[in-house]
Order: structure tokens, then sequence, then C-alpha cells
């Protein structure tokens, strides 16, 4: 299962009423730290975890916890800080050696499940939302209100006042065009992060659902079907890679009219240019031909990280270079 919340939520939502839930949300952070604010964590009166808020090293303590919140359905907050020599996270040696702060807070029909369920709903609508939760301690779980605002504009989580105000936007939407055996991976890969991925391949012979089982559309008609796609489900990552200068065309001609944020394109740059002229199309701004990061692989899967982890740095911002500089 994938941390994306739209995952844990799905998770949590058949066992709601099975057993006792508390939210575990991390609401501040200073220096360094796994997770930043905003994480949540789902934990059940069964063992259940859902989430993570640290790198594993916290999550057993948290449930603890949760367990006493459960008993008193009141809201706790904890602290972790890796520099005090008085702190479980110190003396454990685990952490990164920053603080986090954390509120855990009971979930309960009472309470509305704290809006969980509108989020679920407006994150599998593919809606982006701020989610405003009150941070303190000893609020009764039937007084603990929770509030969420449909946001185009999401961007920051931010926390003033006593409000956390957390900025959830739907996971990544891919599109690999091609459905050959060296997409596996590929689909494999993003589904493990949790991405949203629809495969589309015209040829009988490829793209068969049997390999293909975790994609969330399989597409296998012609090129008016997948442009009438794309216009209902626009992506926000695609990957060009069917090996035929044609299909290669008629997926950038089709992707040519969406506001995708990334299209990696499979081979060399002259074949890149090939398949532009087919297409009819100046080359793409966001267009990376050939795709992927230059780590090295050779292999399909060592090749589908590495485009991966360019269309996640694209996605991110980020200019995908090493962070300690050591390849520098």
């Amino acid at each position: 299962m994938s941390q994306q919340t739209l995952d844990l939520l799905q998770q949590w939502s058949p066992q709601r009423d099975q057993s006792k839930w508390v939210l575990g949300v991390v609401y501040a952070t200073a220096g360094s730290a796994y997770r930043k604010a905003g994480a949540i964590m789902l934990f059940g009166s069964e063992g259940q975890q859902l989430g993570m808020l640290s790198g594993g090293c916290l999550e057993s303590d948290l449930h603890s916890k949760a367990r006493r919140v459960m008993h008193d359905q009141r809201s706790v907050l904890v602290r972790y800080d890796g520099n005090d020599e008085d702190d479980m996270a110190f003396q454990m040696g685990i952490g990164c050696g920053g603080t986090v702060d954390i509120m855990l807070q009971a979930i309960s029909a009472d309470n509305n499940y704290l809006q969980l369920l509108d989020i679920l709903a407006a994150l599998d609508a593919d809606t982006r939302i701020h989610y405003r939760i009150n941070i303190a301690t000893s609020i009764k779980s039937g007084d603990h209100t929770a509030t969420i605002a449909n946001d185009h504009n999401v961007s920051n989580t931010y926390f003033e006042e006593g409000v956390l105000s957390i900025a959830l936007t739907p996971p990544p939407k891919l599109l690999v065009a091609g459905g050959g055996i060296d997409a596996r991976p590929v689909v494999e890969i993003a589904h493990t992060l949790g991405w949203q991925v629809a495969l589309w391949d015209p040829r009988p012979a490829h793209g068969r659902p049997e390999h293909f089982a975790k994609v969330k559309h399989l597409l296998t008609g012609d090129q008016d079907q997948l442009q009438q796609f794309l216009a209902k489900h626009p992506p926000d990552v695609a990957i060009v890679m069917s090996h035929s200068i044609a299909i290669d065309a008629q997926s950038l001609a089709a992707l040519n009219h969406t506001a995708v944020r990334y299209i990696g394109l499979l081979g060399p740059a002259h074949r890149m240019q090939q398949v532009l002229n087919v297409a009819g199309i100046a080359k793409p701004r966001v267009l990376a031909g050939p795709a992927g990061l230059s780590i090295g692989g050779t292999l399909p899967e060592s090749i589908a990280m590495s485009i991966l982890a360019e269309a996640q740095a694209a996605l991110a911002g980020r200019q995908g270079g090493s962070i300690s500089g050591v390849l520098e």
C-alpha cells in the first residue's frame, strides 16, 4: 500500500466502525524530520497502522499513546525531540535529530469521523482541498471539529493560531502509451507510489489485461478513444514508450492538447525528432527525449525507475540532482 492519503483512507473506510480509531497528524517540525507538517496516520484498536509519521521509529510508541486516546476520547499532543537527552527519541538513538510535534485525536461518528470520509470523496473525485483541524490537547472527541474547503490553488500546508491547514491533492495521474514488456515495471513502480495509471495501446498483442492488472484505465481503442479519454481525465505525467513511431506520434499529438506537466519519450534524440515530424507538432516544453535521469539504467526496471524519478522531479519543480552533491 502506498502512503498517498487517498490510499490510506480507502483502506480505513471499510473498517471505520469495526474498530476504534485515532488520527495522528504532524502539525509542526523543527530541524531534520522524516515527515513534515501535514503527514497523517491512522491507528486502530486491533493493531492496525495505516500510514507513517516517521521512518518507522516512533510508530510503536505513538500506537501505545493512541490507545490511551481511544480510552479517554480526548486529544493528546506529543513531542519527540531528537536533541533532548531526556527524550525517548534521543535515548533510543532514533530519528533525524529534529523535533516533531504530533496530535492524536479519536475518530468516531460523534465527530463525523473528523471529515475523513469527505476527504476521501474529494480526493477520489480528483479535487484539491485544504483540510483544517484544530490542534490542542484534551479536546473531547465529540467536541472536535474539522473542515475541508475545495481549493484549486492548493499549495502550502501551514499551522497558525492553533489550526493546521493541510494541502491535499489527488495522487498524480500517469498515462503510459505503449503496452510492451518494458511498460510493466513502469506500471508496477507507479502503482507502488500510489499514482493513478492509465495505459493505451491499440495493438491487440500489447496492453493485455493479464499483464497490466494494476492500471486504473486500460485503453485498447484508436487515437480517437485516447483523445476522448484525455479530455475527461487529463494526466499529470505521460510516458510514451510504444516503440512505434506512428503510435508515439499519435500519443504526442493527443497530449499536445492537454496541460500535462511532463512527457517522457523513450528513445534517442534523433528518433524524437522523427516522432515530432510525424505528429506534425513542435517540441512541447515539457517533453523529455530521451526520457529519464542519467543513472546508468540498462534493464527495464532501472530504466522505469529513471523515468519515473525524472517525472517526480518535474512534478515537484526540482532538478533531480544529487541531494548531497556526492555525484557532482
